[in-house]
């Protein structure tokens, strides 16, 4: 009763604005599994919600379908106007109805889409809302094979959207309707053209207004135009002078509102957008506005291990808090986009991002990442038109992701995925397009910029081969514009005793994860063959697929309490406004090698390392990498390294322990036996 009343007071407000108007429907909410057969035992929830939470919940994950019922009071007022629902993210496909009635489908978690529901309303009563929700694989919906978990549910916010009968249409691809194409950037001048979709349900012309405001206030272009109502979008031409370009370092944003009406205004949506140049070449790298700037990039999926998948904008913040501590300029949104949220706060900070499109392939040898039919093909193509539309306005959003980790058997992908470039280039010539691979052949030639997913000495030969590979990469390929990604994976709780501990399944020690990047950061960080590096992944994330339920390619742990060593490592080279000093494997107390070798990152410069009264020598191994000879130790020694005012501790043991062999068979005495 009080969201009704809270509807029917807006109505009033509404009815003498005579504008748009945008109500969150995410209270209220009923949901019930479709297997339950009846809504009697329905939970109570409110948006975003997920039926899968725990990321960690493997032998209880669930793809299956979930209905959720809501209730609307729509009053007698409104009958003269439009309304239109929008979710900002259902997983995987929804299913939208009105009274009994079928609004329409999507199919694709990643994106917003919307629905215009007017002719299903009864004004002045009581309406039902009724969204079937399904995660289960599917052939036809992308991602048709992934690492990390889809959640099942409806995860982002919902709204409903009122408007007068002409209005800037909701319903293009997800988007706001108002989409800025800059054309031409420079400090001189930007000029562009800015794409408004129209609808009505009476008029064929209305009065376009359009005006774009500077960072400060001031406007700095205005224009009023008559514009035909056919369905096409109206393309309105601006120029700016002495633009304030955006940039990492100063990260200037615009106001762009597009307005209907003559004397009164009917309709109105605002956008921000930023102005700025991006160029990439073999020989300047990666540029913005002109300025080289060496992409840092951390890879970040979509989950925690407190919200699951329904991330929200508190969530949000501390993610972003902890990227900046590590000193990366640039995210990538694995698989599919993040919540609008994240983007704006991008925007504001000047990060860089890579989007991806849900064209993925896990490393899984069941999985099948390409179906050659019609309708998988169209809504790869859906999807990718729906991410461009929806993040067109949003400076920080630098390159679109076509796929990632595809490979080169059966059936020949590159003619589609050239339909997916173009397709994103016709939309979009400001950006480049970009795809992660980690395989030979024609696909590496297809999009504007390639990443090259690097793990050699992961599973086979030395880290050291990493070179080789760049060897040839610069002889054969310099041509290209390359980028390179890496990572593996390492859990804190996979601790060996001994230097030299026997190989075990699914043994993921946080020791193999560091060295690893330990040799990839000498040898490829400030490598110029590479435009960008980019670390897979910053945190862990749920993957039910996986022995633990969790991928444990992350620098910060699921639950974001701990950071691991790899962490510091990028920090100490990456972050140079929080100098770093860290003493490397602390969380290996208990050792039985009397012979132990330290390691130091730090960016304070050389590191004074004291074990108990004695000072060990500390030599640069690699940038912000310290270390010392192997020396011999015994019993309880107390670890402090200083650099400036910087301290780092910790207190290991060095000598016999006892732990038990892993063949050992406990047996009870009587009733069943067990193993541990």
């Amino acid at each position: 009763m009080k969201r009704y009343l809270t509807l029917w007071l807006l109505a009033g407000l509404i009815a003498s604005a005579h504008a748009r108007e945008v109500l969150p429907i995410n209270e209220g909410w009923r949901f019930f599994f479709k297997s339950e057969r009846t809504s009697d035992n329905a939970r109570h929830v409110t948006l975003p919600h997920s039926w899968n939470t725990d990321p960690l919940a493997q032998g209880y994950w669930l793809e299956t379908v979930g209905n959720y019922q809501n209730g609307m009071y729509i009053p007698a007022e409104w009958a003269s106007k439009r309304l239109f629902v929008k979710f900002y993210g259902v997983q995987s496909v929804a299913d939208v109805f009105v009274n009994g009635y079928h609004v329409g489908t999507h199919r694709g978690g990643g994106t917003a889409f919307t629905f215009e529901i007017t002719d299903k309303i009864r004004f002045g009563t009581d309406n039902a809302l009724l969204v079937m929700v399904n995660n289960s694989s599917r052939d036809d919906v992308l991602p048709t094979s992934t690492d990390m978990n889809l959640y099942g549910g409806i995860y982002r916010e919902a709204e409903l959207i009122v408007t007068e009968a002409t209005a800037i249409s909701p319903l293009y691809l997800g988007s706001d309707g108002v989409l800025v194409h800059p054309r031409e950037v420079s400090a001189e001048r930007t000029e562009g053209e800015i794409e408004v979709h129209l609808t009505s349900k009476l008029e064929n012309t209305c009065s376009l207004n359009i005006e774009i405001t500077a960072p400060d206030g001031r406007q700095v272009f205005s224009k009023r135009q008559k514009a035909k109502i056919d369905g096409k979008p109206v393309s309105v031409p601006f120029t700016v002078e002495a633009p304030e370009l955006w940039s990492p370092e100063h990260p200037a944003l615009y106001t762009v509102t597009a307005a209907i009406g003559e004397d009164s205004i009917s309709d109105r949506v605002v956008v921000r957008t930023g102005f700025r140049s991006i160029g990439v070449s073999p020989s300047e790298g990666f540029s913005i506005n002109g300025v080289r700037t060496p992409v840092h990039g951390v890879v970040i999926h979509h989950d925690n291990a407190l919200s699951g998948g329904t991330l929200v904008a508190e969530d949000y913040n501390a993610d972003l808090q902890q990227i900046h501590a590590i000193g990366a300029n640039a995210i990538r949104s694995a698989v599919t986009p993040h919540a609008q949220y994240l983007y704006d706060r991008c925007d504001e900070q000047g990060l860089l991002v890579w989007i991806d499109a849900p064209f993925h392939r896990a490393p899984f040898l069941g999985d099948m990442a390409y179906f050659a039919t019609p309708d998988f093909e169209e809504n790869g193509l859906q999807q990718l038109q729906e991410i461009i539309a929806q993040h067109i306005n949003h400076p920080s959003v630098v390159m679109w992701g076509i796929f990632s980790q595809l490979w080169m058997r059966g059936d020949d992908v590159t003619p589609y995925l050239r339909r997916l470039n173009d397709t994103a280039r016709a939309m979009d010539p400001s950006r480049p397009t970009v795809a992660c691979s980690d395989q030979d052949g024609a696909l590496n030639f297809i999009t504007d910029l390639i990443v090259w997913k690097q793990n050699v000495g992961w599973r086979r030969g030395t880290t050291d081969d990493v070179i080789v590979w760049r060897d040839q990469l610069q002889k054969n390929w310099s041509h290209l514009r390359s980028g390179v990604c890496y990572g593996g994976q390492g859990f804190l709780g996979h601790k060996s005793y001994t230097a030299q501990d026997e190989p075990r399944t699914n043994w993921l020690p946080e020791e193999k994860q560091t060295r690893f990047h330990e040799e990839y950061a000498r040898n490829l960080q400030n490598d110029s063959l590479f435009w960008g590096v980019w670390i897979e992944s910053l945190f862990d994330y749920g993957s039910s697929r996986r022995p633990y339920g969790v991928n444990g390619s992350g620098l910060i742990t699921l639950n974001r309490r701990e950071h691991k060593d790899a962490f510091y490592l990028y920090k100490a080279m990456w972050n140079r406004q929080e100098p770093t000093l860290h003493i490397v494997d602390k969380r290996r107390r208990l050792r039985d090698n009397d012979k132990q070798l330290f390691r130091v990152y730090s960016s304070a410069g050389t590191p004074l390392l004291l074990a108990g009264a004695d000072t060990l020598a500390m030599t640069e191994y690699a940038p912000c990498q310290y270390r010392t000879d192997s020396v011999s130790l015994k019993g309880i020694v107390h670890l402090k390294t200083t650099a400036g005012n910087l301290c780092d501790s910790v207190t290991i043991f060095v000598g016999n322990v006892l732990k038990p062999k892993r063949s050992t068979v406990l047996r009870r005495t009587t009733g069943p036996q067990t193993t541990n």
